[in-house]
């Protein structure tokens, strides 16, 4: 192992963790949190949910089937650094066109494998998300504690307008035109827009900064918010746009900080879990019909039930530990999930939401 380049993570509460630095040699700082998918790294790196954060995951072989060109999520990486057991120099599959090192050196992410990830991510549910730092340049331990320590923190950070796009683009129907669609881009996924798509909708995404007038204008059969990075409480003025499209009573669908961003338009309030929900194994239990789906999640905050409107009623939980899975108004087309139904990557239990949405589209 002499030919490996050491490379080491810190984090604010100085745990320290030594390895080797795959992908882009340098330095990043970002906040840790962990995957507990065993596959998907490509679309996981390409989730714009994930600027600002260092990504560990949990399984420890990760780039054994290399990247290629169809699983990208968006149009460039936005996770801030990765953390692997191994990373697999050597890929084996039909559709690969490159491997996991040569991407992350071409999009410049900076990463490290060969540290206990196990240790790593219980310590993160211990003490929950922090900050932190991988460096392959400044090894000194003192001095990487003191810069994360001044590194921004994710509470009260506003994300979503550092990843939207700068001005609305169209993604057409690939059957059959029957809707047209206004979708928000705070970080929204590809697949997202494909699964509307495939069901008929034309798409016009608009940035994050656009206003409720600017969307009505285009005179959408229905609205869709996306997910995205960053604390959803730091967004109010987005939250008043969310109001008036609300009162505009056009259908709304909204998922991950979308649906948080709904509680919160409904006088609801958001808070910081301890290390949030990321993985494509979350239980959710659907209140009305009591069915259980194996469901995909990347989120750092959740909404507080007691804090919603009595128009609003819980549709949907978490059954690890009884967080708000879903919302509907109660007389208005509104409703949101905090999990990805585009599951990319992810079962595919999920996916009859967007039925759901083409059905209020109807009426």
């Amino acid at each position: 192992m002499s030919h490996l380049i050491k490379a080491i993570l810190v984090l604010e509460d100085g745990r320290t963790f030594s390895g080797a630095s795959f992908g882009a040699k340098g330095e990043v700082f970002g906040e840790m949190v962990f995957n507990t998918s065993m596959t998907g790294y490509q679309e996981i790196l390409t989730d714009p949910s994930y600027a600002g954060q260092i990504v560990c995951m949990t399984y420890p072989l990760i780039g054994n089937y290399g990247v290629n060109e169809s699983d990208v999520e968006s149009r460039s990486p936005w996770a801030a650094g990765f953390v692997v057991r191994e990373a697999s120099r050597i890929y084996s599959n039909h559709r690969a066109t490159g491997s996991l090192q040569g991407y992350l050196q071409a999009n410049n992410i900076v990463g490290i494998e060969h540290i206990d990830t196990r240790a790593l991510v219980r310590h993160i549910r211990d003490k929950g998300a922090m900050r932190s730092v991988i460096s392959s340049e400044d090894l000194d331990v003192k001095s990487l504690l003191e810069r994360v320590r001044t590194s921004p923190d994710m509470k009260g950070r506003e994300l979503a307008t550092e990843v939207t796009v700068d001005e609305k683009f169209e993604f057409p129907a690939s059957v059959k035109e029957r809707f047209h669609i206004v979708a928000y881009d705070f970080g929204v996924k590809t697949n997202s827009l494909r699964e509307f798509a495939r069901r008929g909708c034309r798409v016009t995404v608009v940035p994050a900064t656009a206003s409720a007038e600017e969307v009505l204008a285009l005179q959408p059969d229905g609205i869709f918010l996306s997910n995205g990075p960053g604390d959803p409480a730091s967004m109010n003025k987005v939250i008043q746009e969310i109001r008036k499209l609300v009162a505009s009573q056009k259908p709304i669908f909204g998922i991950c900080l979308g649906h948080q961003l709904i509680g919160q338009a409904f006088g609801g309030k958001t808070f910081k879990m301890k290390f949030g929900h990321r993985g494509g194994n979350q239980p959710i239990k659907d209140l009305e019909s009591g069915k259980v789906e194996i469901t995909s999640h990347n989120h750092g905050f959740a909404v507080d039930p007691d804090s919603l409107s009595a128009d609003v009623e819980i549709t949907h939980i978490n059954l690890n530990d009884n967080t708000v899975a879903g919302l509907r108004h109660k007389t208005l087309p509104v409703f949101s999930v905090q999990y990805h139904p585009e599951s990319a990557p992810g079962p595919h239990d999920s996916k009859y939401l967007f039925e759901r949405f083409i059905e209020l589209l109807k009426k």
